[in-house]
């Protein structure tokens, strides 16, 4: 993992270097802040600061996956709140399981909102839910295996553009209709909350959630260098041109629905991943992360910070999180207007996203075009025979 990450900073732009250099300040500079100065220090970081910062690495991980499907392939998906959804509910079951006789009804089998609906006995699904390592499984089985079952119907039969995306957010409509319903036995519109402990450390401990935040950290920079690694293989080469001209692609002898597919469902598993990190963070998951909004929201961080360039999927994830944290806080009536706004104005003016817009800044200047260069203007002056003679 560690050479995946020093091979990816050295292939980066400056940019890139930046943000990757900043994150890694981010994961040791903010557990000292918080474990070992005191609180009544300026430097002192908070238990909330924490946890809301790790809110934001688990945004940026799963802006990787979006930018990695849409920056990379080509395929604008609305469903990667799904995704995140889907791997926020099997974390979440299992820290439901955790709680036992400790919750408001004491049931040490059935969690709280089953007993508050009177169901008799544990569903089927829920029974492997008491282990950590099935939920870990289950977090990325169950995205992957719902992007893999979507994308094989979608892609063997050449479905692409606006009608995907279309479908996507249509199954992301259904499974958040479904589990509002109470009987799916999901926690309603509630969701599920109110948990204990994980591994059996406390995760109101500052310790346990400091090391949350790590995790998440180290989860983002590998998953950063997992794909930069795959991006610069021939395999990356080839899903840039899947991308660019699927049908010279076809044409050449590749399964370019295998392609697509594999990517796809990759991009899924690190939604999934980004889902379970950020529950026990959090302390809820609930139906309103499977919301059409949430998907396009993810979108707009990817758009901002620039597509297919992995360092602008976090940037625009950190900036747009942010920007949300302090405009509900401040103008709560204002935060939609704001994120219509800059969708617009990111179509519209910044194409490229803030990625592009530096590596334009950055660029040398241009070559003079032909017509400019001495030679051209010394030829420019030669009679017309003799520029002939020189062409």
């Amino acid at each position: 993992m560690s050479s995946a990450i020093v091979t990816a900073f050295r292939r980066e732009p400056r940019l890139g270097k930046i943000t990757l250099g900043l994150l890694l300040a981010l994961i040791i500079l903010v557990p000292i802040g918080n474990l070992l100065i005191p609180a009544g220090s300026a430097l002192h970081v908070s238990t909330y600061t924490v946890t809301l910062l790790g809110k934001y690495l688990c945004y940026a991980l799963l802006a990787l996956a979006l930018d990695l499907a849409w920056g990379y392939l080509g395929i604008l998906s609305l469903g990667h709140g799904a995704f995140f959804a889907l791997g926020g509910y099997a974390m979440g079951m299992y820290l439901m399981r955790q709680i036992g006789s400790r919750g408001v009804y004491g049931n040490p089998v059935l969690p709280d909102f089953m007993v508050f609906l009177n169901w008799q006995e544990l569903p089927w699904y829920w029974y492997g839910f008491s282990y950590f390592i099935w939920a870990l499984v289950m977090m990325l089985f169950v995205p992957g295996l719902l992007a893999f079952v979507l994308g094989w119907l979608c892609f063997r039969s050449r479905v692409s553009g606006v009608y995907l995306s279309i479908i996507t957010q249509a199954m992301t409509y259904a499974l958040m209709l479904a589990f509002y319903r109470n009987e799916m036995g999901f926690g309603g519109n509630n969701g599920l909350t109110d948990f204990k402990d994980i591994l059996g450390f406390s995760l109101t401990a500052d310790t346990t959630r400091v090391a949350l935040f790590a995790i998440t950290g180290l989860t983002v920079l590998a998953v950063y260098g997992l794909l930069r690694s795959i991006m610069d293989s021939r395999l990356g080469k080839l899903v840039v041109a899947v991308r660019d001209a699927e049908m010279r692609v076809r044409f050449v002898g590749f399964r370019v629905e295998h392609i697509k597919l594999a990517i796809f469902v990759l991009s899924a598993m690190i939604a999934g991943v980004a889902g379970a990190l950020y529950v026990p963070q959090v302390g809820i998951i609930n139906p309103s992360e499977f919301a059409p909004l949430a998907s396009i929201e993810i979108i707009i961080w990817v758009a901002l910070g620039g597509r297919a360039t992995l360092f602008g999927a976090i940037i625009g994830a950190f900036m747009v999180n942010y920007a949300k944290t302090w405009l509900t806080a401040a103008f709560p009536d204002a935060w939609l207007f704001f994120l219509g706004a800059l969708f617009v104005l990111v179509t519209i003016f910044l194409k490229e996203g803030i990625a592009g817009l530096v590596a334009q800044k950055r660029k040398p200047q241009d070559t003079p075009p032909p017509s400019e260069t001495p030679a051209a203007q010394e030829e420019a002056a030669l009679p017309v025979e003799e520029q002939a003679m020189v062409s």
